[in-house]
């Protein structure tokens, strides 16, 4: 088997129905099988997926057990040499597959590829990254310093932004919106740490990965348009609470510091959650 592909569903089935199409298009010419985990019990996305798309299997879940623990049941139920993870709201671009699965043949040590991303409208995402730092949560993607000052050095180092991403490189991590990882790579390290629920995951295990001896490669032949709104809309409270809970065993895991430091920065971290749950409270739906 060349390819395995794992797609974490939670109440997307419009954009799902999308990724699957332009998966099975991609994918044509590569023995590849194609998992679905749905974690959404009252959904019935399953059952319109065997109609639509026959060869796809489902997971159904009995309840939300968060995008690290439904990837690994994903991995686990699947042989492939190569293991992709995306988002549903991902559509992929026609040799985008053959790009990333052609350099992980082409480079034995690579343990991880990641492809362009673009929004809708040809807007670049900045899915390569460096690793965040203790203060990253005040100068990442979305917060208020970047908004007010994206020529900052601290956004523009972990952001990665002085670079026009047109070029193939090895990154700390990438997004895990997509990512192709090689299957030996997984046997060594493991899966994503389920004690991420859902953000965070993506980072952690391509720092584990390094670690581990194995290169992350962004690779800009390979394209993926990614609807991101979640800066935009309202989200669920949860979805806020478990991101910075994420930061937090991200800090205490590969940030290890005197009990007062990690305390004010466990403060720190919470009092951002609380301002971002009082803002998201007064978004449109």
């Amino acid at each position: 088997m060349d390819l395995s592909t794992v797609i974490v569903n939670y109440k997307s089935r419009r954009a799902l129905l999308e990724c699957l199409g332009s998966l099975e298009m991609d994918a044509a010419g590569y023995e590849h099988e194609t998992v679905v985990v749905d974690n959404d019990p009252s959904d019935d996305t399953l059952e319109e997926l065997a109609r639509r798309f026959p060869k796809v299997r489902g997971i159904a879940n009995a309840e939300n057990v968060g995008f690290a623990r439904a990837v690994n049941q994903g991995i686990a139920a699947t042989t492939g040499a190569y293991v992709m993870t995306i988002n549903p709201d991902c559509f992929i671009e026609q040799g985008s597959l053959a790009a990333l699965i052609g350099y992980l043949r082409a480079y034995p040590r690579t343990g991880v590829v990641g492809p362009r991303m673009v929004g809708r409208d040809g807007t670049l995402q900045y899915s390569a990254r460096s690793f965040p730092d203790p203060l990253t949560f005040l100068f990442n993607r979305y917060s208020l310093l970047t908004r007010l000052f994206p020529g900052n050095p601290f956004s523009r180092r972990y952001l990665l932004s002085d670079w026009d991403h047109a070029s193939v490189r090895t990154v700390d991590w990438l997004s895990g919106a997509c990512l192709m990882v090689r299957r030996t790579a997984i046997d060594q390290v493991g899966p994503m740490d389920e004690a991420y629920f859902m953000f965070n995951e993506d980072v952690d295990w391509c720092r584990r990965m390094k670690q581990g001896g194995w290169d992350v490669v962004y690779v800009p032949e390979a394209l993926i348009h990614h609807d991101i709104g979640a800066s935009r809309k309202k989200v669920a409270s949860k979805v806020i609470v478990e991101r910075h809970r994420g930061m937090i065993h991200y800090f205490h895991k590969y940030h290890p510091s005197s009990p007062v430091v990690t305390v004010l920065a466990d403060i720190v971290i919470r009092l951002r959650a609380g301002l971002m749950l009082a803002a998201n409270a007064i978004k449109p739906r």
